[in-house]
């Protein structure tokens, strides 16, 4: 069922949020907004990931020193997390200090903004140099084939997620970097423990996307005890943004609600109402990669974490929205293929030893994620209107 709500209609559900949500977020608008899972940042290409290099063994110390700021390279830098956390690390570390990468065209406003560098991860002799003309000494490796778009390209989804990895693996093993690669809460499966699932349990998730990431927790652990690669990994639940579009992803609902509660104020969901899965919201998440970067090696008892901020279902989420836009319609058209994905994955994560470890705290549970993401959909409306 579609809906055409009026220009009047419309303008009513703008200023009922306004109304009702002016004041009452403090952290609208104080940084920049991404997305659920990263977009499809890698290209289709011969990868040279056979290529060796000579003396490969125990890594060679940081090109950073604890006083000197890290050279970051961001690959998939144009997914939904790169831009944001470009941000972030450069108002920490000096605007040139963090490089965004991709295989894409930047838009003027990130172009703009600091460094950019055209990066294929699968060609390892173009990484490589990139590694070495910009002495970098941080790795962010964001470039994936998200779940929902991995089942249906297969072949992709392996270059991408695995041959680009190893890559990635091999040039920061080479030239001492400290790498961070980004887990999922799909690298569970259906035989996990789901209600919480813990860091140390069953693996055996059903999906390229899932097998892919379990490969990498494992292959990166392994080169952290085999040559001393400062490897870091953080299972992300959904991650939920303003601005940027899902890409792909079983959680992608979860952002395109609020697009069309505020828009249209209809929206068609494509899991059932009652799929509980972990969220998060995007500013927790890039300040979670921010500490884990940041965290002092000895702390880390383990390589890879948990993090966990909320779980909700799509009921929980609607009846929130309408606790400001009371006149949002949702139906339900289930997607087999999400759905299927989803009943394999968490409700939720079981995160004490990063609380313990390095001090991980959320900040934003659903009610703020609501009033949140609400406000800032509303105003970047009213702004590109006003334009």
């Amino acid at each position: 069922m579609c809906c055409f709500p009026s220009h009047c209609r419309s303008m009513r559900r703008t200023m009922l949020v306004m109304q009702l949500l002016r004041g009452a977020v403090e952290h609208a608008g104080s940084s920049s907004r991404c997305g659920v899972e990263p977009l499809i940042s890698a290209v289709r290409g011969i990868s040279s990931s056979s290529q060796q290099f000579s003396n490969f063994g125990r890594t060679h110390p940081s090109s950073c020193t604890d006083t000197d700021h890290p050279k970051v390279l961001i690959t998939g830098g144009l997914g939904q997390l790169g831009v944001g956390l470009a941000k972030l690390l450069r108002r920490r570390f000096g605007k040139n200090n963090v490089i965004l990468s991709d295989i894409r065209k930047p838009p003027n406003h990130v172009y703009h903004n600091g460094p950019f560098i055209f990066s294929d991860i699968l060609d390892y002799k173009n990484l490589r140099e990139i590694v070495v003309n910009n002495n970098i000494s941080w790795l962010v490796h964001y470039s994936a084939v998200l779940s929902a778009v991995g089942e249906s390209n297969v072949t992709l989804a392996k270059e991408v997620n695995i041959t680009g990895l190893h890559n990635i693996l091999d040039i920061a093993t080479e030239h001492g970097l400290r790498v961070f690669v980004p887990s999922t809460i799909g690298a569970f499966g259906p035989s996990s423990p789901r209600d919480p699932t813990p860091d140390l349990c069953v693996q055996r998730p059903q999906t390229i996307y899932g097998v892919s990431k379990v490969h990498a927790e494992l292959m990166g652990e392994y080169y952290h005890h085999r040559y001393g690669l400062d490897f870091r990994c953080l299972r992300y639940p959904g991650i939920i943004s303003a601005d940027s579009q899902p890409g792909g992803g079983t959680t992608d609902y979860a952002v395109q609600i609020f697009h069309a509660a505020v828009k249209t104020g209809c929206f068609e969901c494509n899991l059932r109402s009652d799929t509980r899965l972990p969220m998060m919201y995007i500013d927790d998440c890039l300040r979670a990669t921010l500490e884990i970067l940041e965290a002092p090696a000895d702390t880390l008892v383990r390589r890879t974490y948990n993090i966990n901020a909320m779980s909700f279902t799509p009921h929980d989420l609607i009846q929130e929205i309408q606790k400001v836009l009371p006149d949002l319609k949702v139906t339900y058209n289930v997607d087999p293929v999400r759905q299927a994905i989803a009943d394999g994955w968490p409700m939720a994560l079981e995160d004490s030893a990063a609380r313990r470890d390095w001090g991980w705290k959320h900040e934003y549970d659903l009610q703020e994620l609501v009033q949140t993401m609400l406000t800032h959909i509303t105003t970047g409306n009213q702004l590109a209107q006003a334009y």
